[in-house]
């Protein structure tokens, strides 16, 4: 299992709850609320696969998070 840390002053909620959505079909994942960061588990095959989806994770919700922001 890999954990990866959006900061809440850097990352929207929103942006990362969408993201998680498009990738879905490829891991397992779990949302956890923290004081300072939205935590996110990722389940999936092998660790380099993991490791893959937390870097298109983090890609794809700072996309959303600037598009958002304008």
């Amino acid at each position: 299992m890999r954990e990866v840390r959006f900061h809440r002053e850097l990352y929207r909620g929103e942006s990362v709850d969408e993201a998680v959505k498009v990738l879905a079909p490829y891991a397992k994942f779990s949302l956890i609320e923290e004081p300072e960061h939205w935590l996110v588990q990722i389940e999936s095959t092998t660790a380099a696969r993991e490791r893959k989806i937390a870097l298109e994770l983090w890609n794809h919700a700072l996309g959303l998070t600037m598009r958002a922001r304008g």
